[in-house]
């Protein structure tokens, strides 16, 4: 790692970006060993995990203790709407590994906005003798420019696993090198066999067809084509010396069109998502309810890692709430609890209050009915009596 000390009134840091330039120079590793997010967000399956997971964490509810918090969390900058601001931030926590938040704050220390910064405008670095970590940050805005040994606490810093004590993420698209590369190398494959399938639609063979020389060979086969178009729908003549067959899609160049599936399956599992989310085979033992199960699972786990980080920085007792995301009706937490008053857990006021509280039922529900009385049978004891006389 290099040390850098840059004037005279700054303490010596360790920069901690690129651990990785190093590691790769002395494996000898080159460009092709990296997926970049650009690269990445062109595959689909990729592009589909992030979408779901970025739209699913921007949905989660994270509640403050403190107001100003609260406030902030659900108007966090000026120049996007919360829900877009939160889901770029995860997007990039899952493509980088890292999500970097700069904390406009006034003289009271109080923040007045929060604004998205790219991994590459970020350096993270590390004091010399480890006692915290400062940022170098270079801003979009001309009047701002670069910002050198910013505090930690003046950053949001998302981070995912790690290598370096939490200090900074791994991203996830390290795991999927060989992946990318060979379904890169797939759908070229898979493209050229179609290619020359469509390039050669048929064969003409002619009889005696040895004794043709190769400049008449390919005037009948002009000669065919031009016939082709210009029969405007209608039969092809052949003499009795020709034959056309056309080709068929071979059952090799079918299965090349699915033999990428494993790679959805390989890219799944990085991500910790069942890979049914992603119209893969899936788990065929696995019901509906325990594949939300298993992706619930993976949400609150990338929720977690956000909230540990508000939490640090903002000293605010913050919790997340995923079920927004993963029962946005509501329906499966109804099924809970209705069995929960059927088990005399909870009783039906209590249920009926739980519901009302994550607004389950309408603005306007209309009152019961009060039961119906049962209208007495017509008659009585002493009409019993007299039917019975005779």
């Amino acid at each position: 790692m290099a040390f850098f000390n840059l004037n005279r009134n700054t303490e010596r840091t360790i920069s901690l970006s690129n651990e990785y330039d190093v590691l790769n120079f002395l494996n000898g590793l080159n460009d092709d060993d990296y997926v970049s997010a650009d690269f990445a967000l062109r595959n689909s399956d990729i592009y589909s995990i992030v979408f779901l997971l970025s739209m699913d964490l921007a949905n989660c509810e994270f509640k403050a203790d403190k107001g100003k918090y609260q406030a902030l969390l659900n108007k966090p900058t000026q120049t996007a709407n919360p829900h877009g601001f939160w889901e770029s931030m995860f997007a990039q926590l899952l493509l980088d590994g890292n999500a970097y938040a700069y904390r406009w704050r006034n003289q009271n220390g109080t923040d007045n906005y929060w604004e998205y910064l790219r991994p590459s405008q970020v350096e993270p670095m590390l004091l010399e003798d480890g006692s915290s970590m400062v940022y170098n940050i270079s801003f979009d805005e001309p009047e701002i420019g670069f910002m050198q040994n910013v505090p930690q606490n003046d950053m949001i810093h998302f981070r995912l696993m790690s290598r370096n004590g939490g200090k900074t993420g791994v991203s996830p698209l390290s795991a999927l090198i060989n992946e990318a590369q060979i379904q890169e190398q797939s759908n070229s494959l898979t493209k050229n066999a179609l290619n020359r399938a469509i390039l050669s639609p048929g064969v003409l063979s002619v009889e005696h067809g040895g004794l043709l020389s190769q400049k008449e060979k390919a005037a009948r086969s002009r000669n065919f084509m031009r016939q082709v178009n210009n029969s405007n729908g209608g039969p092809i003549v052949l003499d009795d010396l020709e034959t056309y067959t056309p080709l068929e899609m071979k059952a090799d160049v079918a299965k090349l069109l699915a033999q990428v599936d494993w790679t959805t399956t390989q890219i799944a599992k990085v991500y910790g998502v069942p890979d049914s989310y992603l119209n893969g085979q899936g788990d065929q033992q696995s019901s509906l309810t325990m594949i939300q199960g298993f992706y619930s699972n993976a949400l609150n786990r990338y929720a977690q890692a956000i909230a540990s980080e508000f939490n640090f920085k903002l000293n605010a007792n913050i919790k997340v709430n995923i079920r927004p995301a993963v029962d946005p009706n509501g329906d499966t937490f109804a099924t809970v609890l209705a069995g929960m008053d059927k088990d005399g857990i909870l009783t039906n006021s209590q249920v009926v209050s739980m519901l009302e509280d994550m607004n389950f039922f309408p603005e306007k529900v209309p009152e019961p009915l009060d039961k119906e009385v049962t209208p007495p049978v017509e008659g009585g004891e002493n009409d019993d009596q007299n039917s019975g006389k005779g």
